[in-house]
């Protein structure tokens, strides 16, 4: 599969929702183009006594709002082509949330697989030193994302703090035990299940008793997974890189997370048939929901396979333009990656707040007030959506650009 430009996305599809605003050029140049990029050298001692040399990056795309937000990833194909479209897609998905933050993004090009515990933890502070300068609470707020966890946020808080105080705001997605907020590892699962039951219910589709196909068994997937069993919903296929697997009478998701658990993969799973990546997409269900990497949604591969009714996209960047259209054209409803997958950064938010306010909410209250924003994400998504006659993608960016361009217009130049 070609490797996928997610800037080179998020650019076609801003210009949609641009033309429905009448955005000015002005205007457009000044959303799409990045506040501020950092491209660091990463040294790091390895356990033998060699060292390896590792290039990172943090984009700050825009902080007219507030203080950037957004991941930071470990992976072989970081670069900073793909950092800066991330970094755009949360500038994006906190503005269509309504939170007070821009978007930011950041990696590390490693495969942290090939790290000890060790390793990682000196990879992680030498990133966090050298693009610290660019960092604080007030200023641009790292967290979790593929390849990084709470361990990992853990080492930056203590970097950082180190020299500036104990800062426990400067990132989020942390342990409990160091200022982490209840519900937030389960957030963005929670969220993308509260938006396909909303869209469910509007569009008419079967919700308990529906089926759902699911790429990907990570954090996002494996969560996702869970509320939708406990919903009713049936899970026919899922897959991640080690294999798949499929059963028309639904897989028992307890059963795989514990094989998975154990193995460290779906391959293997015996709840069901054998299946792999490329046959998943043409699995018919109700809801196929990527949840892994970007760019698995082409018109090359699997567009015009695709037997599902709605497309969720719980991975960002699922979706290349060209198979948006498509999609589009088959009538097959699209629940976009920055609606959909926003639950982890909203609760990124209560976290950052509690933190300020040094007063730590339950997890009811938590997963509550993640209910209210992503419904009345949605409903305010579908209503543009209806008024304008235009895809929930389309109107989804159309209310994000609006708030940032209004945001970059009240501050002035």
């Amino acid at each position: 599969m070609t490797r996928l430009n997610v800037e080179s996305i998020t650019t076609n599809q801003l210009e949609a929702a641009a033309n429905l605003l009448q955005l000015s050029p002005e205007m457009r140049l000044r959303l799409r183009t990045p506040f501020r990029e950092i491209t660091v050298q990463v040294p790091v001692l390895m356990d033998d006594g060699s060292v390896r040399v590792c290039i990172g990056h943090r984009v700050q795309h825009n902080g007219a709002r507030g203080p950037t937000k957004g991941g930071v990833r470990y992976h072989p194909t970081v670069d900073l082509d793909e950092v800066r479209g991330l970094a755009t897609l949360m500038t994006w998905k906190t503005a269509l949330l309504d939170l007070p933050f821009g978007g930011a993004k950041g990696g590390v090009s490693v495969d942290p697989s090939e790290l000890s515990r060790t390793e990682l933890e000196r990879l992680t502070r030498k990133f966090t030193e050298r693009i610290a300068i660019a960092l604080g609470p007030y200023r641009d707020i790292p967290a979790p994302d593929m390849g990084t966890d709470g361990q990992v946020m853990a080492w930056m808080l203590d970097e950082y703090s180190a020299k500036r105080g104990y800062t426990p705001a400067i990132v989020t997605g942390k342990p409990i035990t160091l200022g982490g907020s209840y519900g937030r590892e389960a957030a963005t699962g929670r969220g993308v299940m509260i938006v396909m039951r909303e869209a469910a219910r509007e569009y008419g589709i079967p919700w308990k008793g529906g089926t759902a196909a699911l790429q990907g068994f990570g954090n996002v997937g494996s969560h996702l997974a869970s509320f939708l069993y406990e919903e009713g919903v049936r899970i026919v296929a899922v897959t991640d890189a080690t294999g798949g697997v499929f059963s028309d009478s639904g897989l028992d998701i307890p059963a795989l997370t514990k094989h998975v658990h154990s193995t460290h993969g779906v391959a293997g799973f015996e709840g069901g048939d054998p299946l792999t990546n490329e046959k998943l997409w043409s699995v018919p269900c109700d809801y196929m929901i990527p949840a892994a990497l970007g760019g698995v949604i082409t018109k090359e591969d699997n567009a015009n396979e695709l037997a599902c009714r709605v497309l969720v996209e719980a991975a960002n960047g699922p979706t290349t333009p060209i198979a948006d259209k498509i999609l589009a054209e088959r009538g097959i409803l699209v629940l976009p990656d920055f609606l959909a997958n926003a639950g982890g950064v909203v609760v990124s938010y209560f976290e950052w707040t509690q933190n300020l306010q040094q007063f730590r909410w339950d997890e009811e209250q938590v997963n509550s007030a993640l209910e209210k924003k992503m419904v009345a994400a949605y409903r305010e998504v579908a209503g543009v959506a209806r008024e304008h006659d235009v895809t929930l993608r389309t109107a989804a960016y159309a209310i994000a650009l609006r708030r940032v361009a209004e945001a970059e217009e009240m501050r002035g130049l």
